[in-house]
């Protein structure tokens, strides 16, 4: 008998962790983009959703380390090895970053979508996680799910076929 799996759901500008029995989901992804980092042999995963590429830009004296590429991918692998994951294991899969309008100038403001895929890659890299697979940039905002037991990010875009990753 196939047992449903409780799905968690991440929000924008969110992150949470999950184990075997779960599923981890999050919705609107545009140029946002959703970061799943797991440990397979433990069958953890964690998800962050973020909207911005670089919390030193920020003004606010209370900020959200969620929100950003470089604040909440450090957060996620120290939930993760809290929660069981070995730091060596660490595989990352990235979707999102979405180029959602079309402007006549494509100055820094209007390439968030990029910028976001290039500081989410930089992170990754500064931390030694490889991406194994991605479906970055287009113009179709997307949703993702995660199974932490088969490693597999299933990916639902706006007027297109699901794909597995």
């Amino acid at each position: 008998m196939n047992k449903q799996k409780t799905i968690v759901k991440v929000g924008i500008a969110d992150l949470n962790i999950i184990h075997a029995h779960q599923l981890i989901r999050t919705s609107g992804l545009g140029s946002c983009v959703g970061i799943v980092i797991y440990d397979l042999n433990k069958q953890v995963a964690g998800m962050a959703h973020i909207m911005l590429p670089d919390s030193k830009l920020t003004q606010q004296a209370n900020f959200n380390p969620y929100k950003y590429a470089d604040t909440a991918i450090e957060v996620l692998i120290k939930k993760l090895i809290k929660n069981g994951a070995k730091r060596i294991n660490l595989k990352s899969k990235i979707a999102g970053g979405a180029q959602m309008f079309a402007f006549q100038s494509s100055t820094s403001i209007t390439r968030i979508g990029p910028r976001n895929v290039e500081a989410v890659k930089k992170e990754l890299a500064n931390h030694k996680i490889p991406i194994i697979a991605k479906d970055v940039g287009g113009n179709n905002g997307r949703t993702i799910e995660f199974d932490p037991t088969t490693g597999m990010l299933k990916i639902r875009a706006v007027k297109k076929e699901e794909i597995f990753i």
